[in-house]
């Protein structure tokens, strides 16, 4: 770490943001909402596209509402998603998480692009945020206590410090800020991975995002903008490697075969493959979300798999409640920034919990390749399905509304030990 006085041509700000993702950008507009004096970093000059993050929640909109992200969204025609359903390869459904049965202003997940998400929230940015590319974080600066007090940053053969009551780590799964600010985070990868495909020209869709539980694994399939649906595959690590076009062809027939749903996207399923994607999928959690000055956010925080659309709109949660415990004190007495920041460990340390173990469950019953196992997770989806309890819980847990962990009665209801209870009383939103 970087110790002492700033360098020559240093800048000064409330904040430094390092990383313009979604949780970068989200946090520079929540805390720059608040009148704080913002520098926004990002490395890359140019945001490339990734056929992830697409999915937003109905526990994120009416925060993007009152960013003003929400319209804009809508304005470039972003698709609704009324359901999230599981089905079988032949499309027969197993369960159905009907977000109509919620009790919040906008029971739907939005989807689009993730540069148009990214586009979206940078246009809501207000005027307290300075916002630069290219622009690499090298190192932390520190004082004689060791709290962070800034960066050193590189622009071109130019470097300079910029210092900050506060540094904001959104810089990703392999955090640099995370790691110069001596905290951790271990990874652990899933057995598989995700092939990604874009397809155009498709049929009207329907206003719902289908997981199919197939011999093969996951396949994920949700409209988005302009005709188009994405189609998600899981594959093993090394499927494809190396794959030649012949192997290409055989791989996508066997893929239609074991997924009939998939008949009437086939021509497009082919033509699709030479622009495919191939995603890595991880699992993790950091044991401390603060140190005296810094604060980790999003994937620099926190990643877990995307069956459930959670990483992205964590990431939103995450900077709303930063922001609501900043509002409340003077970011310029260490004492009590200190002390709002250990409120906001305390508060986001249970919530990353329950969606970590939400998200794997969800992607262990979908994931599932021995027969066993998918007899196993084929019979408690239809268990699920048949408890209206069961039913609104998991709806409610996925939309991000609130989160309800299922207790060990209820799981003993998806086993079939106990029959189904009855409704449960609508919960109203859990706060963040």
């Amino acid at each position: 770490m970087t110790k002492g006085h700033a360098a020559p041509g240093s800048a000064t700000a409330d904040v430094v943001v390092c990383g313009s993702g979604v949780a970068g950008l989200a946090a520079a507009c929540a805390l720059g909402r608040l009148g704080l004096d913002v520098t926004l970093l990002e490395k890359k000059k140019r945001q490339p596209p990734v056929a992830k993050g697409e999915i937003l929640q109905p526990g994120s909109l009416d925060t993007l509402q009152e960013w003003g992200v929400l319209p804009a969204l809508e304005a470039r025609r972003a698709v609704r998603l009324k359901r999230l359903v599981a089905r079988q390869a032949d499309g027969a459904e197993l369960l159905a998480m009907d977000f109509g049965t919620l009790r919040c202003a906008w029971p739907w997940m939005l989807s689009h692009d993730h540069t148009t998400i990214l586009e979206c929230l940078a246009e809501s940015l207000g005027a307290s945020v300075r916002w630069r590319r290219g622009v690499l974080v090298e190192d932390v600066l520190t004082d004689a206590h060791g709290r962070v007090v800034g960066v050193r940053a590189a622009e071109g053969a130019n470097e300079y410090d910029i210092r900050a009551r506060l540094v904001v780590a959104a810089d990703g799964m392999s955090s640099r800020l995370r790691r110069l600010a001596g905290m951790t985070a271990d990874p652990v990868a899933y057995g598989h991975k995700l092939l990604t495909l874009e397809l155009s020209g498709t049929p009207a869709p329907a206003d719902e995002a289908s997981a199919y539980l197939t011999e093969r694994g996951l396949v994920l399939v949700y409209p988005l903008p302009d005709g188009r649906t994405r189609v998600y595959v899981q594959v093993k690590a090394d499927e494809l490697r190396r794959a030649d076009q012949t192997r290409l062809q055989r791989w996508c027939d066997e893929l239609l075969a074991a997924v009939p749903a998939l008949d009437p996207l086939a021509v497009l399923v082919k033509d699709s493959l030479d622009r495919r994607q191939l995603l890595p999928v991880w699992r993790y959690r950091a044991p401390s979300l603060v140190r005296p000055g810094i604060v980790l956010v999003g994937e620099a925080a926190h990643g877990v798999h995307p069956l459930a659309a959670q990483g992205m709109n964590t990431a939103i949660g995450d900077a709303r409640a930063l922001a609501a415990r900043l509002a409340t004190v003077r970011v310029r007495e260490e004492a009590t920034l200190d002390e709002a920041m250990r409120a906001y460990e305390a508060e986001r340390m249970g919530r990353i919990r329950d969606i970590h173990f939400m998200s794997h469950d969800a992607a262990r019953l979908m994931t599932g390749t021995s027969p066993g196992v998918r007899r196993l997770n084929r019979h408690l989806l239809v268990r699920t399905a048949k408890s209206a309890r069961l039913r609104y819980l998991t709806t409610y847990n996925v939309s991000g509304v609130g989160m309800r962990p299922l207790g060990a009665v209820d799981r003993l209801v998806q086993l079939g030990v106990l029959p189904a209870r009855g409704r449960l009383p609508r919960p109203g939103p859990a706060p963040e």
